[in-house]
């Protein structure tokens, strides 16, 4: 016999916020001298995967988890796309992904291991990535988080100047 088993149901509310003006950056510089930010230009997918996977297996990160090593590296390999990864001591921190459009960059996924968290790391790289943003050509940068993600993710992107924009609330069903 097989037993059907309900996987529970979450209500999400997601918030998008923006930031207009680099001028409204309110900034937290990496005072960490063990911590740097660098451009990984030719991503292997296995580390792309890895980071994917470390940085939001907590907070229900999916969408991306049945692409292919094919999927990955074209997706890395657009022009439009640039993909960051902070280090500390050599092994990986966290990292960003950000998404060039005609006039706006996307912040699509930033984060933490959850190793680094607490630290203090998440708001610098989030600074290094707004510059980033900014330093592409952006009038506009954006990026959206969900009350999946950490708890700090909200506020650190309020204390850095993002302005909400627009909020939409969902279910996800959890496994």
């Amino acid at each position: 016999m097989v037993r059907l088993v309900s996987m529970p149901a979450v209500l999400v509310t997601r918030t998008y916020l923006e930031l207009r003006d680099p001028g409204r950056l309110l900034p937290v510089e990496l005072s960490d001298p063990d911590a740097h930010v660098e451009r990984v230009a030719a991503c292997p997918a296995a580390f792309f995967r890895f980071l994917y996977t470390a940085v939001g297996a907590q907070h229900h990160w999916v969408d991306r988890l049945s692409r292919t090593d094919d999927e990955i590296r074209a997706y890395l390999a657009r022009p439009d796309i640039s993909f960051w990864v902070m280090y500390r001591q050599g092994a990986p921190a966290g990292y960003f992904e950000l998404r060039r459009d005609t006039d706006a960059v996307e912040i699509v996924y930033f984060g933490l291991l959850p190793e680094f968290v607490g630290r203090g790391l998440g708001k610098a790289l989030l600074t290094v990535a707004v510059r980033r943003a900014f330093e592409l050509g952006a009038a506009r940068v954006w990026l959206h988080t969900c009350t999946l993600d950490h708890p700090a993710a909200l506020p650190n992107y309020l204390a850095r100047g993002f302005r909400p924009f627009k909020t939409e609330t969902y279910e996800v069903v959890m496994a």
